[in-house]
């Protein structure tokens, strides 16, 4: 059974935005998205403690990308300005029942989604 379900995603050229979303079927109470490049590592770009809002970002997208999650705090979304050509990678969104916080480490998670493609052109 399919616990998170993403969407939004696609191609953008430089500088542009893109939203994706991911709608959880479990009751987690720390989410995130991660991405992978090709030839790359995943890599943990932003997370949120549902519980209280608390979020985490990678340096390299600070001021640039939000999480956020609906009233409900079962969605969470990720809101990408001033993308860059090296924003490019396949996003996943990761969730977690356990808890700690905010994370953005990879083993902090055991739900993970099936992946959006979000491509930046120059």
């Amino acid at each position: 059974q399919v616990q998170l379900v993403e969407s939004g995603g696609g191609s953008v050229q430089a500088g542009g935005s893109l939203r994706i979303s991911c709608a959880a079927r479990i009751n987690a109470v720390r989410m995130a998205w991660f991405r992978q490049a090709p030839g790359k590592e995943r890599e943990g770009v932003a997370g949120i403690w549902t519980r209280s809002g608390n979020t985490v970002y990678a340096d390299s997208v600070k001021g640039r990308f939000t999480i956020s999650q609906s009233n409900a705090k079962n969605t969470v979304y990720l809101q990408m300005n001033s993308l860059k050509p090296e924003d490019t990678g396949v996003y996943y969104c990761a969730a977690s029942t356990r808890v700690g916080g905010a994370s953005l480490l990879p083993g902090t998670y055991d739900y993970w989604g099936q992946g959006t493609q979000v491509t930046v052109s120059s």
